[in-house]
């Protein structure tokens, strides 16, 4: 990790640079996962939140949670959010006694305009299977997928394909789904479609995010 003393931004390229070369594009865990986990970070009075959720793949009843908050200490600065996200994120997957076969990420994997989005650093960092689950495209161009749960089209930047925009919810806006970590982008598509349920986003990470805003609005 970077010295937040001698920081820079090129610094930080360099370093995003290098983690995308060490990225592992295909599937390096159980398939079909027996434990998906669903991570996720808020913030509120210069504190960062994240939680940690473990289901059961097969009934996304809940195994185990964790919760950790800490003091802010990087700034928030577009495409560099993993520099703030993953010690938090880090700390609580350390916590866990249940290790999952995969996490949902809810942030960019390689749909990153220096293809190492916070799901990506993670997974690097800690050699874990991880997806990107994002709410809004950071690069690339797509054409709109069908309005009907489950479809899909391919999301493409610089000639080449880095992730999918998926339609988890009729009428709803799509999910930007790329490769974290030891995941193909089949294996990331099949495995939103089957943790969602009535709701727009995965069971782990819609789960994770009601905890983290318990989380930030009782301590």
């Amino acid at each position: 990790m970077i010295d937040l003393k001698t920081f820079n931004t090129e610094k930080a390229r360099e370093l995003q640079r290098k983690i995308a070369k060490k990225i592992i594009h295909y599937d390096d865990f159980s398939t079909p996962p027996k434990k998906v986990g669903g991570l996720d970070v808020s913030y509120k009075d210069k504190k960062a939140y994240a939680v940690a959720v473990i289901l059961d793949y097969k009934n996304l009843k809940i195994l185990e949670s964790k919760t950790v908050s800490m003091d802010i200490k990087f700034p928030y600065i577009p495409t560099l959010l993993s520099f703030r996200e993953v010690k938090p994120l880090s700390a609580v997957i350390k916590k866990l006694e249940t290790k999952p076969d995969v996490y949902l990420v809810d942030a960019q994997g390689i749909a990153h305009p220096y293809f190492c989005g916070c799901a990506s650093h993670l997974g690097v960092v800690l050699d874990i299977a991880t997806v990107g689950v994002a709410k809004k495209k950071l690069v690339g161009d797509y054409n709109e997928p069908a309005n009907k749960k489950g479809t899909w089209t391919m999301l493409k930047y610089q000639g080449q394909i880095i992730g999918a925009v998926l339609r988890t919810k009729k009428d709803c806006k799509p999910l930007f789904i790329s490769t974290g970590h030891k995941v193909s982008l089949k294996s990331a598509l099949k495995i939103v479609i089957e943790t969602t349920k009535k709701y727009k986003h995965p069971e782990p990470l819609r789960l994770a995010h009601l905890l983290t805003k318990k989380a930030s609005t009782t301590k």
